[in-house]
């Protein structure tokens, strides 16, 4: 990480700042390369759920620093893509927090992210056009699949800007919160994601965003390759006993605590049907590494297996 991009965690939500608000936040090779290294961390630990991108001194990114593009200085990394994120965003749900403006490259950051948080006086744009450059970061592919083909063309071709309220209306930022509020807005929402479980939410995102491009003849085949690991998680297995005990559901840990149960599915069917049925006792066996589910060895209910 580097003095260009700056990174907090707090209660399980990282916030990620471009920090160079004397160009407008505008990405060089410097802020690419943080932005990759911060994902790359963040996406692998434990203790991180939710993502917040942001910009520093009001203004979320003007896009790239044609300077520093001029003098050879290219803001993309190998994998990544332009500012480290915008061909292969993270396997974590990511925020963006946007105020002031969000344009030409900075506006295609943001559509690499899941959900947007926008100020009221945030401008959000596709200039490229006017300076004779394309916009070749994601924005003309992500666009039109987010809002309307005729007012996405409006964007990409006439180069303007384009108010909050304008693309909230359009469906493309979830919140408008008043100037100054985007960041905190943005931790409240992030906070209510991370009430789900690691493993659901990664495997919930990678099947909307891949599924776009499946055959509807292999969409269900592929979608199971991909969340059946969930169902035989434990985060799974303590998701169904905090519903039948009527309590919130402990996520102590990220990926590397919510791993595969060792039952099979069968007998977590079988736990779960039972569980739900009011009456849950714990096991003692810990065939689960260490996440307790009921109906193990409940005196045999529900046809439970006793394998020690």
């Amino acid at each position: 990480m580097t003095d260009a991009v700056l990174t907090e965690v707090t209660d399980g939500i990282a916030v990620i700042t471009i920090n160079r608000p004397g160009s407008r936040n505008a990405v060089n090779g410097e802020v690419a390369r943080g932005i990759a290294a911060a994902v790359d961390e963040l996406d692998t630990r434990n203790d991180v759920r939710v993502l917040v991108l942001t910009g520093a001194g009001g203004t979320f990114c003007a896009g790239m620093d044609l300077k520093g593009f001029l003098a050879g200085d290219a803001p993309v990394v190998a994998g990544r893509g332009f500012a480290g994120i915008t061909e292969r965003p993270p396997a974590k749900p990511v925020i963006a927090a946007v105020e002031g403006y969000a344009l030409a490259g900075g506006f295609e950051i943001v559509m690499s992210c899941d959900l947007v948080v926008a100020a009221e006086g945030a401008k959000f744009g596709l200039p490229e056009v006017r300076r004779g450059l394309v916009a070749g970061a994601g924005g003309l592919l992500r666009l039109p699949r987010r809002i309307p083909y005729h007012l996405a063309m409006e964007i990409v071709l006439t180069g303007e800007h384009f108010p909050a309220a304008q693309l909230a209306e359009a469906g493309l930022v979830n919140r408008v919160v008043p100037d100054g509020e985007a960041i905190a807005a943005a931790r409240e929402l992030a906070q209510r994601v991370a009430l789900g479980a690691p493993l659901a939410l990664a495997a919930s995102k990678r099947v909307v965003v891949e599924s776009e491009d499946w055959d509807s003849a292999e969409a269900f085949t592929r979608q199971g390759e991909i969340i059946g690991p969930v169902f035989a998680s434990a985060d799974a297995m303590e998701g169904a006993v905090a519903f039948a005990e009527k309590r919130a559901a402990a996520r102590p840990g990220g990926p590397g605590t919510t791993g595969l149960a060792r039952q099979s599915p069968s007998t977590m069917a079988a736990a779960v049907a039972w569980g739900s049925g009011g009456g849950v006792e714990w096991c003692c066996l810990r065939q689960c590494g260490g996440w307790n589910f009921p109906g193990c060895l409940a005196g045999g209910r529900a046809g439970l297996a006793r394998g020690r």
